[in-house]
């Protein structure tokens, strides 16, 4: 058998999102995803790949929707002759869709000239709806329409497979069972928040995972950013969206420079002069776009002081006052996230000296059980000379991490402690 699975994931990555958003328009989720994830597993099989994988895909998908409804509905029939009287519950079981799964015959012929990609739009907020958990909104978001497999997805979130599967079939339950639509609200606002929050926890996983033996995870990064991407053709000029992007942009470009080896290495740290300029003068005209839009956001400012790190020569020269003033108006912007306040007072010991973080981090609530509140504190408290309660802060700081590149890096801090 010819190995395919390079092609085959590529195809799943690239294509089966758009080409899943448009059948579930047609078909409903539960046959779409059934008929595109068929489809792909047959793609193993090919000989050779075809010229256009996409059509292909969405040819096979299709055809294997048409033939699960046809079924379907040749079943009904077969029951409402034979128990007339159990037809109302399989309806309702199957969530009152019609033979096409909105009523309607299925044509022989699905005709996708249409296909503007309002449909990828509709699929990306149902899977952002806020009738589901944030959780589930990731791993449908990362399944539906990022293409990636459960398996890939439970290993990414530290979770046994089974759990996920689990998780994902009784979301899409609850999509069909409550009748959610798939469709675009008036008011797009919310939606949009939710679902730039949710890429943007994809991302951060991926930046800093809370359990891979190698610190980062690239595919999930990759992944957000193309997610960003989509989003940005679907709603062209949001700010938001831009000012996200920029951001991911931003990171992305010191990827190459966050680790040593094993060693986690920080941003005062890093060669500069590997920094991918290129994605930091991307980064740089999406967040002008963005801001020139006079529309401010949190992924914005986020975008923002991203700028200041990314455009700083060296360390020495970032413009600490500045990315305190942001995080200030960011802080404004999250209702006073703790997590936000924590990196306030980071960019005002900068700014300010570590007594005034110091006055910050003992405002901040709600982070007692978060390793990096512990191991700022820790940090300031060194540089004011208590050695012994920096070395209490450190030890805590420690067993609250789980990413193992921190860990070793809380490991190495304690070891250089005086005495």
């Amino acid at each position: 058998m010819p190995d395919n699975s390079e092609a085959v994931t590529r195809l799943a990555r690239e294509e089966s999102g758009h080409v899943l958003a448009l059948l579930t328009h047609r078909f409903g989720l539960d046959v779409a995803d059934e008929a595109v994830q068929d489809a792909l597993v047959e793609a193993l099989n090919w000989a050779v790949v075809p010229d256009r994988p996409a059509a292909w895909l969405y040819t096979v998908a299709r055809n294997r929707a048409v033939d699960r409804v046809r079924r379907d509905a040749a079943a009904a029939r077969r029951l409402s002759r034979s128990a007339p009287d159990l037809l109302s519950v399989a309806e309702h079981n199957s969530g009152g869709y019609g033979p096409d799964g909105n009523g309607e015959e299925v044509p022989e012929l699905i005709d996708d000239a249409h296909y503007s990609g309002d449909e990828h739009l509709r699929l990306l907020l149902l899977c952002c709806h806020p009738a589901l958990s944030r959780d589930t909104q990731v791993a449908l978001t990362l399944r539906l329409v990022g293409g990636l497999t459960t398996a890939e997805i439970a290993a990414a979130f530290l979770l046994p497979e089974q759990t996920l599967a689990q998780r994902i079939v009784r979301a899409k339950r609850k999509i069909r069972d409550a009748g959610i639509p798939l469709g675009i609200p008036e008011d797009l606002t919310s939606r949009v928040d939710a679902l730039l929050t949710v890429v943007y926890l994809i991302f951060n996983e991926g930046y800093l995972s809370r359990g891979s033996a190698a610190g980062t995870r690239i595919d999930l990064v990759e992944e957000a950013i193309r997610l960003t991407i989509i989003a940005r053709e679907l709603l062209p000029g949001n700010p938001e969206v831009e000012g996200l992007l920029a951001l991911e942009l931003y990171a992305r470009a010191r990827h190459d420079t966050r680790f040593r080896g094993d060693e986690l290495v920080l941003l005062e740290h890093q060669d500069r002069t590997r920094w991918d300029g290129e994605l930091i003068e991307q980064a740089n005209g999406l967040l002008r776009s963005a801001l020139a839009g006079l529309q401010p956001g949190p992924f914005q400012t986020q975008a923002v002081i991203a700028r200041h790190h990314a455009t700083a020569r060296t360390a020495a020269d970032t413009d600490w006052p500045a990315i305190a003033s942001a995080y200030a108006v960011l802080l404004a912007m999250t209702s006073g996230s703790p997590v936000v306040a924590l990196n306030r007072a980071v960019a005002v010991s900068m700014a300010d000296g570590p007594d005034a973080g110091l006055r910050l981090l003992a405002e901040i609530t709600g982070l007692e059980n978060y390793h990096l509140y512990w191991a700022t504190h820790a940090e300031l408290l060194l540089r004011v000379g208590d050695a012994d309660a920096a070395a209490k802060a450190f030890a805590k700081a420690r067993e609250l991490a789980t990413n193992a590149a921190e860990q070793q890096h809380l490991d190495r801090r304690i070891a250089q402690l005086p005495g």
